[in-house]
């Protein structure tokens, strides 16, 4: 009988859902610094769109562009989220999950199903990995545990001899020294960061600013727009920066409904950062997008979005806030769930390459047709990013769209590959030019 219920529920969902109209069929829709943004719809329920999760078949690997190899870096790993490479080459590998919640009404219990279904709810790993490829073949031919027991580790970030990371309420410390392979208990705290009791946004990024002396958090929203009340939403939606020599801590920037990967551009150094944006107004509205950040900044949500363009949903409204909301500087496509970000800054990879933004999309659940599930790379020049943008590594969906893997965190290696955490295949893939 419950088996027959949850059947019936779904079907019913998805002829609801249908109610919405489908999206573009261009896989760059939403791109570029001046996105087209439709009239918001409405539906009853959310656009589910979420095929299944079946992993990669033996032998098989994504797509890069006529000159590149993909090669498996490590594989059989668990739920592989975010990558750091660390000055001797290293490559610590934060494996974590969401976990399993009881359903909050008829809506969490379909948004538990999907995201069962598409691989994003399991037991957390809680574990740091560390890979080490010495012979430089590609892969990694050594794998230790390097941390356990840290709580949905996520970010990590190296200054000195001192590994932050970020993990789903805090940033720890752990010491570090070159050759090192494993760390022991779960992290002294530096600074705590919203987190239980609701901690719908949990993933967390930590990076350390260019010269060394702060560190910078990403936390995000507890809802789509605010729905459970802006008292929860204290602190959230933001990025944080900490002072290492005071231990004083600020907001930095907020009005980011989901931020995720933060890097700094390399020829004006420049914080930027890729944001997930709000739900349930349409297949293609609005754009997640990459932006830089401005200390002091106000990026809109919940009240408007793509600068100041009001969200009518969310109640009360805040005109002086969307005032001042600051538009971002470059779409990149709707329900895309991007969240890694690395700048190209080796030198191995051809020319049209250095200096752009490579960024992780983990595609989406909620959007038809389906969009993501893929590495995008949007060149850049001055400082400032340019269209068109380059779907550059792809097939994560199979030809009946089901999900072989999805794309995460992304990072340079020290020999200048591009590395792709895929937290389905649970595998590390390395992109290089072909030799």
């Amino acid at each position: 009988m419950r088996v027959l219920l949850t059947g019936t529920l779904a079907a019913v969902a998805i002829v609801l859902a249908a109610c919405m109209a489908a999206g573009s069929s261009d896989p760059l829709v939403g791109f570029g610094p001046n996105p087209p943004l439709p009239k918001p719809q409405k539906a009853l329920l959310p656009t589910i769109g979420a095929p299944d999760a079946v992993g990669w078949p033996a032998g098989a690997a994504p797509k890069a562009p006529p000159g590149f190899t993909v090669t498996r870096f490590a594989e059989g790993l668990d739920h592989p989220r975010w990558l750091l490479v660390l000055p001797n080459g290293d490559v610590l590998v934060a494996q974590s999950s969401s976990e399993p919640k009881p359903p909050k009404g008829i809506r969490g219990f379909f948004q538990n199903l999907i995201m069962k279904k598409v691989g994003s709810q399991q037991p957390s790993p809680n574990l740091i990995t560390l890979l080490r490829d010495g012979d430089g073949d590609g892969v990694a031919e050594t794998r230790t545990v390097f941390a356990r027991g840290v709580k949905r580790p996520f970010g990590m970030t190296l200054v000195g001899n001192t590994l932050y990371v970020a993990t789903d309420h805090s940033v720890v410390r752990f010491p570090w020294s070159p050759g090192q392979t494993a760390v022991q208990g779960a992290g002294e705290t530096v600074f705590e960061l919203p987190g239980e009791p609701l901690n719908h946004h949990w993933t967390k990024n930590v990076v350390a600013s260019r010269d060394g002396t702060k560190l910078y958090a990403t936390v995000g929203s507890n809802s789509n727009i605010g729905e459970n009340g802006m008292a929860i939403e204290e602190g959230r939606a933001a990025i944080w920066e900490y002072d290492l020599a005071t231990g004083r801590k600020r907001l930095f920037a907020t009005g980011l409904r989901n931020p995720n990967g933060i890097d700094f551009e390399p020829q004006t150094g420049a914080m930027w950062t890729v944001v997930n944006e709000r739900d349930e107004i349409g297949n293609d509205l609005p754009p997640d997008y990459l932006t830089s950040v401005k200390d002091g900044g106000f990026y809109g949500w919940p009240y408007s979005y793509w600068g100041k363009v009001v969200d009518a949903r969310v109640k009360p409204q805040r005109p002086d806030l969307v005032a001042a909301a600051i538009p971002p500087d470059y779409g990149l496509g709707a329900h895309t769930a991007s969240l890694g970000l690395a700048f190209y800054t080796a030198d191995a990879f051809p020319e049209a390459y250095r200096g752009g933004a490579f960024i992780g999309q983990h595609g989406s659940w909620n959007r038809k047709p389906l969009n993501g599930y893929r590495v995008v790379f949007v060149p850049f020049a001055s400082g400032r990013p340019l269209a068109p943008a380059q779907v550059f590594l792809t097939g994560f969906l199979d030809t009946d769209e089901k999900i072989l893997g999805r794309p995460v965190g992304v990072a340079v290696d020290r020999r200048g590959g591009l590395l792709v955490a895929d937290d389905v295949g649970d595998i590390i893939w390395r992109v290089a030019p072909a030799r």
